[in-house]
């Protein structure tokens, strides 16, 4: 069977939906798993052993609908929808076409499901399982954790150039996506100065290919600091992670990234349902997740920035 997955939006959407693709394709070996993403995720759907083909999207439905067609496709899986997808499907006609009833063109799919994600009774990637079981009843949801592993090499050599020769704890400042919460650059200055006198471990940051200006801002303000900015890809940087300690972060595509390859996080979220843990965790082993709440009001916000700091060392050991 030739079964298409959506989830062409940003990094830490795509993660989430990794699990579904890891069950189709455990379900049953024979199944062709196709991944339609979009440009900035395709180089990590290819490094996903239970993805068979990469569609990468194109602004064009007309040519997205003959793309699809070419790959005789017997159901379709859209975790999220938009018209564009939809109408992209329904032109190429792929027989079933399950995806959740959230959007006025949930009427071009045959199978709509109401999932009420809004409530967040469970986290994202739970909701998109549940989407395979509309597909496969019968379907195991378990996943292992990490769901992608990577050997040393690239560590090795980073650490090499580096001349590291602790365990590193990262810090990844940046942030983007969804995420609506996060300290502010000088708040992570003394938290990364309080991490520094624990000496066992390296303090690395860590920068999108992006980030230049924010990179060199902390640079200036912790001379001392090592840095790592992502100009080799997402592969390489999540080879590179992997080995990390800890990750350090706000509720980001790094964040779940880090979840994937099975690195201890330590990470910050908005205080509301739509922004929270319950709703973003990452797709790892929850037991090496510790997820902060970043509250709105100020006195309440100081108030667990000072507990952080003086408790960092607790966050740290597990």
């Amino acid at each position: 069977m030739n079964i298409l997955v959506v989830r062409n939006d940003k990094l830490g959407d795509f993660i989430t939906a990794l699990p579904t693709f890891y069950v189709l394709k455990k379900y049953n070996p024979n199944n062709k798993i196709i991944a339609l993403v979009a440009p900035l995720t395709a180089t990590l759907a290819k490094e996903c052993s239970f993805i068979d083909e990469v569609i990468v999207d194109v602004d064009s439905t007309l040519e997205l609908s003959h793309l699809l067609k070419m790959y005789d496709i017997d159901a379709s899986i859209t975790l999220f929808s938009n018209t564009h997808v939809a109408f992209a499907q329904f032109l190429a006609r792929i027989p079933i076409r399950i995806a959740p009833a959230t959007k006025i063109v949930q009427y071009l799919y045959t199978k709509k499901v109401k999932q009420r994600r809004s409530r967040v009774e469970m986290a994202e990637f739970e909701y998109n399982l549940q989407l395979a079981k509309v597909l496969f009843s019968d379907i195991a949801l378990k996943i292992p954790s990490p769901l992608l592993e990577y050997d040393n090499s690239v560590y090795k050599a980073f650490c090499e150039k580096e001349g590291i020769t602790k365990k590193v704890c990262a810090f990844h400042v940046g942030f983007g996506g969804s995420s609506d919460a996060n300290w502010s650059e000088d708040e992570y200055v003394e938290l990364i100065n309080v991490a520094k006198k624990m000496k066992d471990i390296e303090i690395v940051l860590t920068f999108g290919p992006d980030e230049s200006e924010l990179m060199q801002r902390m640079q200036s303000k912790l001379k001392w600091v090592k840095t790592y900015q992502s100009h080799d890809g997402l592969v390489e940087f999540a080879k590179l992670i992997s080995h990390f300690d800890l990750f350090v972060s706000t509720s980001t595509g790094t964040f779940h990234l880090a979840s994937l390859v099975g690195t201890p996080t330590l990470t910050f979220f908005g205080d509301s349902l739509f922004a929270s843990s319950r709703r973003w965790r990452g797709v790892g082993d929850i037991n090496i997740q510790r997820n902060i709440m970043i509250p709105q009001e100020a006195s309440k916000r100081k108030e667990l920035f000072d507990e952080l700091k003086e408790n960092f060392n607790t966050s740290y050991n597990r």
